[in-house]
């Protein structure tokens, strides 16, 4: 018999051993040749489970027992597994191990998925800043901390022998040509409000040979209104840069021409701007002296102050192109505002050669800057409103922001709605004042750091040194300012420190008076509370330019508030 018939009969063999004989049939017609032994429950025999998956089914198919075959079956999956329990126990661990292995896999790769999703935008962006690097520069802050802007003074120290000043009395353009104006200078009278910079820039108005502008930078200011003051700070310097070339057609951007008083008068009808329209212009010597006003009460030469009513009955509006061509007939320039909050602002205009600019930087004591402030308070809330919106950008980052209140109480009573609101003006006054003052501490850090040939076209004056040394002061800044000094003008400016008394009524108004009083006022009006908060928002300022604190000698203030 083959080799498949001799397997099958074996297996025959086998079964035919372990089961009963009634009901079997035998290969060959043979038949049994024993006794049939006892009835036993059906065990498969060890090799069955090796062999188990591959042909059970078939073998208990072939089996004709008197038993069904699901029986049979049921008989060897039960006595398999009692057989081989371990074997069973080994196939179940290593299913749940393998179930595990795919479930911690299956985990890694979402974890490496949300990885990867989160890196691309970094890596976009980087590789994109690779890509704009060499074309690009880098964007600048809006407003650079102290250390940088200490740094930019640095680097013009570094490049001071390239970038040398023209020689005194020349202007030279960008293309290496004498410039056009031959000689002309420009001075920046840089101030903030109620320092006494009004009487600064008279001394200069009632010079001859000075065409003067009062605050120019008022239209600009009013027109941007509610822009914080540090984003204004480059059109101001734009704007300053027109005006110093005589050239006011700047002014058309921001200034509203007025009403006319005479439709038919040269330059008061139609939308043009005229000299009428122009912050300040019933005080201005060239505007209300000839030839632009014929019936000027008072000729240009002659030192003394311009009667303002006089001057708007006198003199009628004239267009912008005649007061251009004025500007350029006198060798000086001189502009004051209050509104350009940072000497580092002036740095472009200070670089150009052919501009020959000159900044005189007034200061004076906080606290009387305070005081004056409050007088006026009104006037100043829309003002104060504007610099205090640049707190946040004006003070280094880190460092703990104080925040200057007004004074408890005004006397008397309670708080009632008038109070109230006069408690809202301090309010902001005195947060404009400390932006003010941390300006001040930094301008005070550029001037000390700054190179010989820029420390050359700055100088600083304290309204203190003006008011008590009146006359040498004047020497002083008209020399800065390369200027004659005539005997009137010192005459002028000491019957203007030597008037009769000191008088707070009217804060805006230019008069003799006793400013040695002015000066000294603060310690009368203000309270103890008022004077220590000044001194703890301008202390660094106040040390640097040798304003002693209330608790030394020199200082003081009263004890209680009796406004």
């Amino acid at each position: 018999m083959g080799k498949k018939g001799g397997g099958s009969s074996r297996l025959f063999a086998v079964l035919a051993a372990e089961s009963p004989a009634r009901g079997r049939v035998f290969p060959d017609g043979e038949g049994p040749t024993e006794p049939t032994p006892p009835r036993r429950r059906l065990r498969p025999p060890p090799s069955l489970c090796a062999f188990q998956q591959a042909g059970l089914s078939l073998l208990l198919r072939r089996r004709l027992l008197s038993q069904s075959p699901s029986a049979g079956r049921a008989a060897a999956a039960t006595g398999c597994r009692r057989r081989c329990p371990a074997a069973e126990r080994g196939g179940a661990m290593k299913g749940r191990r393998w179930r595990w292995q795919h479930r911690r896999l299956a985990l890694l790769l979402v974890l490496y998925t949300l990885l990867l999703l989160l890196l691309v935008p970094y890596v976009q962006d980087y590789g994109a800043r690779r890509g704009r690097g060499a074309e690009e520069a880098p964007l600048q802050p809006r407003c650079p901390s102290l250390q940088e802007a200490l740094g930019e003074w640095g680097w013009e120290e570094e490049k001071e022998e390239e970038l040398s000043p023209p020689p005194e009395g020349e202007g030279v353009a960008a293309d290496g040509s004498k410039a056009a104006d031959g000689g002309k200078r420009h001075i920046y009278l840089h101030a903030t409000w109620r320092t006494g910079s009004s009487f600064l820039g008279e001394l200069f108005n009632q010079h001859p040979d000075v065409f003067y502008l009062y605050e120019p930078m008022w239209h600009l200011w009013q027109a941007l209104y509610p822009a914080d003051a540090l984003s204004l700070q480059g059109a101001l310097r734009d704007m300053l840069r027109s005006l110093f070339r005589c050239d006011f057609s700047v002014l058309r951007l921001y200034a509203a021409p007025p009403a006319p008083r005479d439709p038919l008068a040269p330059g008061g009808g139609g939308g043009n701007l005229t000299t009428a329209g122009l912050f300040g212009w019933r005080t201005n010597k060239v505007i209300c002296s000839a030839p632009l006003c014929p019936d000027a009460p008072r000729p240009r030469h002659e030192i003394g102050l311009i009667d303002g009513a006089a001057c708007e009955r006198s003199c009628p509006p004239r267009g912008l192109r005649e007061l251009e061509a004025e500007c350029r007939k006198y060798p000086v320039v001189v502009i004051k505002d209050v509104r350009l909050l940072e000497l580092g602002a002036l740095l472009p205009l200070l670089r150009e050669p052919g501009l020959n600019l000159r900044v005189i930087q007034l200061f004076r004591d906080p606290r009387a800057v305070h005081n004056s402030r409050l007088k006026a308070k009104q006037a100043l809330l829309r003002e104060s409103i504007q610099v205090l919106r640049s707190r946040y950008r004006a003070e280094p980052r880190g460092l703990p922001r104080r925040q200057l209140l007004p004074a408890a109480g005004l006397g008397g009573g309670g708080i009632r709605a008038q109070q109230q609101q006069q408690h809202r003006a301090e309010f902001f006054l005195g947060g404009a004042l400390e932006v003010i003052c941390q300006a001040w501490l930094r301008d005070l850090l550029f001037s000390r750091r700054a190179p010989a040939w820029l420390r050359r076209r700055y100088t600083q004056l304290r309204y203190e040194d003006l008011v008590l040394e009146p006359r040498a002061q004047l020497r002083r800044l008209l020399r800065f300012a390369g200027l004659p000094v005539p005997p009137a003008m010192e005459s002028f400016v000491l019957n203007m420190t030597r008037g009769a008394a000191y008088s707070s009524d009217r804060p805006f108004l230019i008069s003799s008076r006793d400013a040695r009083e002015a000066i000294h006022a603060w310690r009368e009006r203000l309270s103890q509370e008022q004077v220590r908060q000044v001194e703890a928002a301008c202390g660094e300022a106040m040390s640097l330019l040798s304003y002693p604190p209330s608790a030394e000698p020199g200082g003081g203030a009263r004890e209680e508030d009796s406004r």
